[in-house]
């Protein structure tokens, strides 16, 4: 499996649908945001679904835009046509008790160039 690997502080190699979440995530930009999804997509963030783009949008409104989400890409993995794509995010959401980096990854699975699959996790990192 590949695996784009980079050092600290270098941008990543996005593939192009990741990379405009990404910009649309970190300049707060709802509707570019909404475009990279197709209109029944699903989003599992927090272990909730977001079905269809009515849900997407208010979940995005809430929980990115509305928390000034950013993303600070450290790791891309392209997975039979699929990304998983590990961040350190940021924002003004609630940090009681949050690791700082917060790291999370991103699954996401692209089909005819929107993103009709995205599930967030924070995995845990046996120490």
């Amino acid at each position: 499996m590949p695996t784009f690997r980079h050092p600290p502080n270098a941008p990543a190699a996005l593939p192009p649908l990741a990379a405009a979440y990404v910009g649309a995530t970190n300049s707060f930009d709802l509707n570019r945001l909404l475009a990279t999804f197709a209109d029944d997509a699903l989003v599992n963030d927090q272990l909730h679904d977001y079905w269809g783009k009515a849900a997407i949008r208010e979940w995005a409104e809430r929980d990115i835009i509305g928390e000034k989400l950013t993303m600070d890409v450290t790791q891309v993995v392209e997975h039979y046509g699929n990304f998983v794509v590990t961040a350190n995010v940021d924002g003004t959401y609630d940090k009681r008790g949050m690791p700082d980096p917060l790291v999370l990854a991103f699954y996401f699975t692209p089909h005819c160039d929107q993103i009709v699959q995205l599930i967030i996790l924070r995995n845990r990192v046996d120490i």
